[in-house]
């Protein structure tokens, strides 16, 4: 290697939260404006990145889970500059956006160790709290902690993700936040739109994937028994409060929300559908007892090309009707995409007594 490791930080952490705002502001309208607002900070990290070479020399360590991120990330920009290029449809920048998670799993075994990664781990609000920092950068003190996957490798289904944070004791209960992918991604993937605030915030995070090629929203519900089964694991292992336990989810990961979380049998005490379909007999043929005085927190963005943001408004009316506890939030600039900046709301709202 012919330069200094810290020299890739800086503009591996740029990079990646300009894929993030790109992530967070997709838009099939927007594209091109919003990529020519993020600028070409991958340039930057692509002219250090040059300097060391082939990854397969780099050994083990620091380096190469810096060097690892930085393909994942450059990967990522060369795949959204080709769309521009080319004029790909929406589901290249799809293709294009799976590396981000990628880039960040092979990063943040550094969070410990390096302050920089720990910091941008952490939500925005907590970066400059001292105590904070060295709290999340502390090594567990209990039990196995961070971030673990059970048969979930890229490709496989039914197996889950899980985030459990370093700073985690038996004496204590935490919320649990089960989130559930979209149609075309997987809970590796998708645990990484949670991690920062679950780890903010303590509380444990599992990303589920799908036991078919989406949720089961029609036919035979195979996914409704395994969300049960990854639940019965967590909680044998770690200490879970009974009385916080979320169901979330974007786009069919919301909708099976609904198609899960309103059964009668639901262990689930709170839901949080985003960014998801809803039909109105969804309330009407679900258990009245259930649905009476549950908590929804219910998000949509007013641009949202894939289910308009009507259908949202008409399941918050639905399930109000039906006696649910609705609160519903309409993001003016969201359309068809995860908005992060939620999450934190959604922990706190969780925490309110029902």
């Amino acid at each position: 290697m012919t330069a200094d490791i810290g020299e890739l930080l800086p503009p591996l952490l740029r990079s990646l939260t300009a894929l993030e705002f790109i992530a967070r502001h997709l838009d099939p309208l927007a594209f091109d404006a919003v990529m020519q607002g993020v600028g070409q900070p991958d340039q930057t990290l692509r002219a250090v990145r040059d300097k060391f070479g082939d990854s397969s020399e780099i050994p083990d360590g620091t380096a190469a889970r810096l060097v690892a991120a930085s393909d994942e990330t450059l990967a990522a920009f060369d795949g959204l500059r080709g769309v521009l290029a080319e004029g790909d449809d929406l589901y290249a920048v799809f293709r294009a956006l799976r590396h981000l998670p990628r880039a960040q799993e092979a990063l943040y075994p550094l969070a410990p160790d390096v302050p920089a990664v720990n910091s941008f781990f952490l939500a925005a609000s907590l970066r400059s709290d001292a105590a904070a920092l060295v709290r999340s950068a502390q090594p567990a003190s209990e039990g196995a902690t961070g971030v673990m996957h059970f048969d979930n490798e890229p490709g496989s289904r039914g197996g889950f993700s899980l985030y459990v944070p370093e700073t985690y004791t038996s004496v204590h209960t935490l919320p649990l936040v089960m989130a559930l992918h979209g149609g075309s991604g997987n809970g590796r993937g998708f645990l990484w739109s949670w991690l920062r605030d679950a780890r903010s915030l303590s509380a444990i995070l599992v990303a589920p994937t799908a036991t078919g090629r989406t949720w089961a929203l029609m036919g035979n519900d195979t996914d409704t028994p395994n969300l049960n089964r990854i639940l019965d694991v967590v909680c044998e292992r770690w200490r879970v409060d009974p009385a916080r336990l979320l169901l979330t989810g974007m786009s069919d990961g919301g909708t099976f929300c609904y198609v899960s979380g309103l059964e009668a049998q639901s262990r689930f005490t709170h839901l949080a559908p985003v960014s998801a379909t809803f039909h109105p007999l969804m309330a009407e043929m679900a258990d009245s007892d259930r649905v009476r005085d549950l908590p929804i927190y219910l998000v949509h963005g007013a641009l949202d090309w894939m289910f308009p943001v009507e259908v949202a408004r008409n399941a918050g009316r639905a399930l109000t009707r039906a006696g649910a506890n609705v609160t519903y939030r309409e993001l003016d600039d969201l359309s068809h995409c995860y908005p992060r900046e939620v999450n934190a709301d959604v922990l706190a709202w969780l925490a309110t007594p029902r």
